[in-house]
């Protein structure tokens, strides 16, 4: 019997939550690379709105992933050498912190800088901070550089998978697989 067929999977709701978030962040990050170089226009006005609303709902897919996680034991993990479980534990804890961290210094920012946001057009938050273009300018390359941040942890995510994958085959991927156990 192969190790894939053995090996223990997250629970439906971990699944679910772990590619509703994938995509979030995916689509979240594209919207943001795409819209910085526009014109000002009421495209771009859009598409800031838009990435505002994604990362508020991001925000909170990772408290629910969160919670989830904390009072829902994961699968043991797959046979794989000390280095590599605590490398894949740390990238785990880093992308975690990220989740929160990103959203929040985009709010602190959207905030600072006086936009506020009305999730959907229709839930106003209040600012996370107060009004300061000081402040705005100091939280603009700091959201900057936690989303790279985060893209780069992502794609060693994702490579770390295909490689136990394709290389170990050792079902690492299986246990977070979207469809039927």
């Amino acid at each position: 019997m192969s190790s894939a067929a053995t090996t223990e999977r997250y629970s439906g709701t971990a699944i679910a939550l772990h590619w509703l978030l994938a995509l979030a962040l995916i689509g979240s990050f594209m919207v943001g690379v795409y819209m910085v170089d526009l014109p000002v226009s009421p495209q771009r006005l859009k598409l800031y709105n838009w990435h505002k609303w994604a990362g508020i709902c991001i925000l909170a897919l990772s408290g629910l992933r969160l919670l989830w996680r904390l009072t829902h034991r994961p699968p043991a993990d797959v046979a794989m050498p000390a280095w590599q479980r605590q490398s894949a534990h740390a990238v785990h804890i880093l992308l975690y912190l990220l989740f929160f961290a990103v959203p929040l210094a985009g709010w602190a920012y959207s905030s600072a800088a006086g936009f506020p946001i009305v999730v959907f057009g229709v839930l106003p938050l209040p600012d996370f901070v107060a009004p300061s273009k000081e402040l705005a300018e100091a939280i603009k390359p700091a959201h900057k550089i936690l989303v790279f941040t985060m893209a780069l942890l992502v794609l060693a995510h994702v490579a770390a998978a295909l490689k136990h994958h394709f290389v170990d085959g050792d079902g690492l991927l299986e246990r977070m697989r979207p469809g039927r156990r």
